[in-house]
């Protein structure tokens, strides 16, 4: 029978707490971030878009490539 122990440091432990304890605003911010742009309508209308085969894309007169030049024409210049 073999017995295995394992443990860890408490310096690993504590920098580890430490370092998520000083991150958690930043990954705080960046998923809301990331949330308020799935939200914004722009994005959905560039995923439906993104969801069609080519052919349907064909169909309306874009390329792939163009969804995101299409969607965002009115607020960017490309």
């Amino acid at each position: 029978m073999a017995l295995t122990d394992t443990h860890a440091t408490t310096e690993v432990v504590e920098s580890f707490s430490i370092k998520s304890a000083l991150a958690a605003p930043f990954v705080a911010v960046g998923n809301f971030l990331v949330k308020l742009a799935e939200a914004n309508s722009r994005v959905q209308k560039v995923e439906r878009l993104n969801a069609m085969s080519d052919d349907e894309l064909k169909k309306i007169g874009l390329r792939r490539e163009d969804i995101v030049r299409h969607v965002f024409r009115d607020y960017m210049v490309f």
